[in-house]
């Protein structure tokens, strides 16, 4: 089951995350209380989502009856950074990219 988060905070940030591997993984965020996020990632699939700062997304790799967790990574380092950029026309474009892909 997945609960959306509050909008009243300002606290909530876009992610995002690539399966880098090549086996299917089970992502899950567990720590934010009354909010529970998880979803089936195959490999080589992107996937945008947002979630709370403080939020910690686990990283289940292998198969479904033996998913080992394989990784922990706060939601912050996942953060997707807006980048707004005029040109000589002064149209307004913007560019959407994780911390660690651009």
């Amino acid at each position: 089951m997945s609960y959306q988060l509050s909008s009243k905070g300002n606290n909530q940030i876009l992610c995002y995350y690539a399966n880098a591997t090549n086996q299917i993984q089970v992502v899950r965020i567990g720590n934010i209380p009354n909010w529970y996020f998880e979803r089936v990632v195959f490999p080589g699939q992107r996937l945008m989502f947002e979630s709370a700062a403080e939020a910690v997304l686990e990283i289940h790799t292998g198969a479904v009856a033996s998913a080992i967790l394989s990784d922990k990574i706060p939601c912050y380092v996942l953060r997707v950074i807006e980048e707004v950029s005029f040109d000589e026309n002064l149209i307004v474009t913007e560019k959407k990219c994780a911390v660690l892909a651009c």
